[in-house]
């Protein structure tokens, strides 16, 4: 897992723009916006179209680098740390810029906007960061198109809500056996 931090610190362009990552951008970006938008439109339609374009603005550029982050991360090893490290460093990282953003554009409903996007990425980043490790929603090797890609999600969210509760367990099963009395 350090060693995967230390390459995206020493070649940035090469982990965060080359292999920037376009299917999340665009995923994000529309689930993301409609978060932005409904949550702002009880304040009117103007400011959650406003709020929609917003995100949208900085959602895309962002979550196309955040997604490569997390790609790089798919075969780090532990993986568990590899889990734990995506699922800090790469929201807290984005969540940091949304803030940033959605408070200087002047976001009406900017707490449960982002509440809701952190619950979002709670799930999201760790179901991208299992989808990756199938090889769905990478752009690099084994690469496929955004459709074989959406194609394929609907079975891995079954085994993703199967297999990580199980995963869970097992972890904690282990971390109580190391800290007994």
């Amino acid at each position: 897992m350090a060693g995967v931090l230390r390459r995206v610190v020493h070649d940035p362009l090469r982990y965060l723009v080359w292999r920037w990552n376009w299917k999340a951008a665009v995923l994000s970006a529309a689930m993301r916006g409609a978060i932005f938008f409904t949550t702002n439109l009880r304040v009117g339609p103007r400011a959650a179209f406003t709020a929609l374009a917003v995100d949208v603005a900085f959602r895309v550029p962002l979550s196309g680098a955040c997604a490569a982050l997390t790609e790089a991360f798919r075969w780090a090893s532990p993986p568990g740390q590899a889990f734990v490290a995506a699922m800090v460093v790469v929201p807290a990282i984005a969540h940091l810029v949304e803030f940033t953003v959605h408070w200087w554009a002047g976001t009406p409903v900017l707490a449960t906007s982002i509440a809701a996007s952190v619950a979002l990425s709670a799930l999201s980043t760790l179901f991208n960061l299992f989808a990756m490790r199938q090889g769905v929603l990478v752009v690099t090797v084994p690469a496929r198109s955004l459709w074989d890609d959406v194609r394929r999600l609907p079975l891995l969210y079954v085994r993703f809500a199967i297999e990580m509760p199980v995963a869970a367990g097992r972890g904690l099963v282990k971390w109580l056996r190391r800290h007994r009395d």
